[in-house]
């Protein structure tokens, strides 16, 4: 909640700056807050004494046979209410919204309506705020393919299972959307009903996975689940065998919310590889994750460090702390495009303890190339398939 006197209509994410120290505690959180010399040495000093000593090798693999229980167990302890619905996701991720409409007169604006109009008339846009949600969409709907232009396996004859066969038919949940977002690692569904509340596109089919069963069975029993705009599912990504519920090239969009950070490092990158491969041409990644030197890594005490960055929970659950080079590297490897790699510094504040808090977040977007074409044939441009184990 706001102070009494503050401005009833809050400034959009990323566009409040401390630039009076005297105001430090005016307002629970400050954007894009620089760091000194100073306080990045007392972290990297901080994370070196924490990772002094690791987790003996026996225990490490025991967490990591163990890793579903463990989430299983968290959200048996918190079910919903751990986590808050994430609406600020509009104002990070406009993909999500792909016909933006206008609330106080009900006017949308439809991939229809702007497919004509040239990316160069659209202006520069910042990262943040109203004005780069319209820009950033408008580039999008302009340069995207449609969703007629996507691409559907033929079906073969002799597919090993009945499932392969569906797939290739067309027949599975939700064949018949235009625009198809994946939520991996959904937990109690607080990004997914957010999506389905203010996503109002009638195209539009949402599927959401998690490994934890019970994460699950939380969002299937959400009021609002809907199996016409909505299917969840259990998957577990480090599973290569797994298949998933929708053909390959039929995404148009992938969340990874907090979620890329969990999973044992040495398997980010096939699981970032699986995951392209879902997507269509022109299709995009969106990733929010935890940065380096973030509040959360420096609290850790020693003994809890499984590898460099790389850390384990008192519940049994794990995190991993990115720098940008690192996200670069496993989505370049996977045949992605840059769009967006930066880190939210941010400095959240407890006005009644007068405590100051400092976040590091990093966010991520990265297209997926459109096949060449070479002397009018497609060119087949994809990641070497390997396993996760």
């Amino acid at each position: 909640m706001e102070a009494p006197g503050d401005d009833r209509k809050r400034k959009p994410f990323g566009n409040r700056f401390l630039t009076d120290p005297t105001r430090l505690f005016q307002h629970n959180a400050w954007d894009n807050v620089e760091w000194s010399e100073e306080q990045e040495a007392a972290a990297r000093a901080k994370v070196q004494e924490n990772s002094i000593q690791f987790v003996p090798q026996d225990q490490q693999d025991a967490y990591e046979v163990n890793a579903n229980k463990h989430w299983n167990d968290f959200y048996k302890t918190h079910e919903n209410g751990f986590f808050k619905d994430r609406h600020w996701l509009f104002t990070e991720f406009p993909e999500l919204l792909p016909n933006l409409c206008d609330n106080e007169d009900g006017a949308c604006v439809t991939k229809d309506a702007v497919r004509n109009v040239r990316i160069s008339d659209l202006g520069s846009s910042s990262v943040h705020g109203l004005d780069s949600v319209t820009n950033d969409t408008l580039k999008r709907l302009t340069s995207e393919p449609d969703s007629s232009d996507m691409i559907h396996a033929e079906v073969v004859p002799g597919s090993k299972t009945l499932e392969e066969q569906k797939l290739r038919e067309g027949d599975f949940p939700g064949s018949s959307a235009t625009y198809r977002i994946l939520e991996v690692g959904c937990g109690a569904g607080n990004t997914v009903f957010p999506i389905l509340q203010t996503n109002n596109d009638p195209g539009l089919f949402v599927y959401c996975c998690d490994f934890s069963t019970t994460a699950v069975d939380l969002v299937k029993a959400h009021p609002e689940y809907d199996t016409s705009r909505c299917f969840a599912f259990v998957h577990d990504l480090c599973k290569s065998e797994m298949s998933f519920p929708m053909p390959e090239e039929s995404l148009d969009v992938v969340v990874l919310i907090f979620v890329l950070s969990s999973i044992l490092p040495k398997k980010m990158q096939c699981i970032i590889n699986r995951l392209s491969q879902l997507l269509k041409p022109g299709g995009m990644i969106l990733l929010r994750d935890y940065g380096r030197y973030d509040l959360a890594q420096l609290r850790f005490k020693k003994g809890q460090c499984l590898a460099d960055n790389f850390y384990v929970r008192g519940d049994g659950t794990r995190v991993y702390f990115f720098t940008q080079d690192e996200l670069e590297l496993l989505f370049s490897t996977a045949g992605l495009e840059k769009v967006q790699n930066m880190v939210d510094r941010r400095l959240q504040v407890n006005r009644g303890k007068q405590v100051t808090m400092y976040r590091v977040w990093i966010q991520c977007k990265y297209r997926k190339l459109p096949r060449q074409r070479k002397d009018g044939e497609l060119v087949e441009e994809r990641t070497p398939f390997q396993h996760c184990s």
